[in-house]
């Protein structure tokens, strides 16, 4: 059949001294082993990014005492983002599974299709994973040893917009007065997304200016609150 004549060719092109074509399983293995070691990089990740997110909880907790609602807003922002960053750590670790489970197929697929078939839903993955910060710089290394080895094709440029940050964005500050009513246990913030003022703060038509001043005064006291 069509992958016996495969070998075949690879086993001639040896003899003749010219350098024989990997066997597609053993890519596919190799692929594997670096995807399962990037998990392991992850996982290590995601426990530092929880015990950093257990200082600010408690310096946050500090400034409250202390009546410091700008530093508590700032700090309960930083607590938003690590807990976005290990939600996308997450689904990145549930996409490596995926990709991994459909290069099995596709080596399941060889013999039928007399070769290893580029994969259309390992390329998608793999490109959405190259957009998460923390591991893009190597998914965007193995994406390359992919295409070259023919597990995925070449992968054109990402035109579409992100809207999805937009979104979040306009999510953040309910997501601000959660953690602060959370961490504080309702001495800031609001437990329904922005339904209430923050406790004790006045309504205002609009957030204030700070000075340049008042910016070094705040920065000072997060710094302080810090050491």
């Amino acid at each position: 059949n069509e992958y016996k004549s495969y070998l075949s060719f690879v086993e001639t092109m040896g003899l003749f001294g010219q350098t024989k074509p990997k066997d597609p399983r053993e890519t596919v293995r190799e692929m594997k082993k670096k995807l399962r070691s990037e998990q392991r990089g992850i996982d290590r990740s995601i426990n530092h990014i929880k015990r950093e997110e257990l200082k600010v909880k408690k310096s946050l907790q500090d400034a409250a005492k202390k009546g410091d609602k700008d530093v508590c807003k700032i700090l309960a922002k930083e607590i938003v983002g690590s807990r976005r960053a290990v939600s996308k750590l997450h689904a990145s670790k549930a996409q490596i599974n995926s990709i991994c489970m459909q290069m099995d197929t596709q080596v399941s697929m060889i013999k039928m299709a007399g070769g290893l078939k580029s994969s259309t839903e390992v390329m998608k993955m793999m490109n959405r994973l190259t957009k998460v910060e923390e591991i893009s710089q190597t998914m965007m290394e193995l994406q390359k040893e992919m295409t070259k080895s023919g597990i995925i094709e070449e992968m054109m440029d990402d035109t579409m917009a992100m809207s999805e940050d937009e979104e979040l964005e306009e999510d953040a500050d309910k997501e601000v007065e959660k953690i602060l009513f959370e961490v504080t246990k309702g001495q800031l913030g609001t437990n329904e997304a922005l339904s209430t003022p923050i406790v004790g703060e006045e309504e205002e038509a609009g957030p204030a200016e700070l000075s340049s001043d008042d910016e070094n005064a705040l920065k000072s006291r997060l710094a302080a609150l810090r050491s």
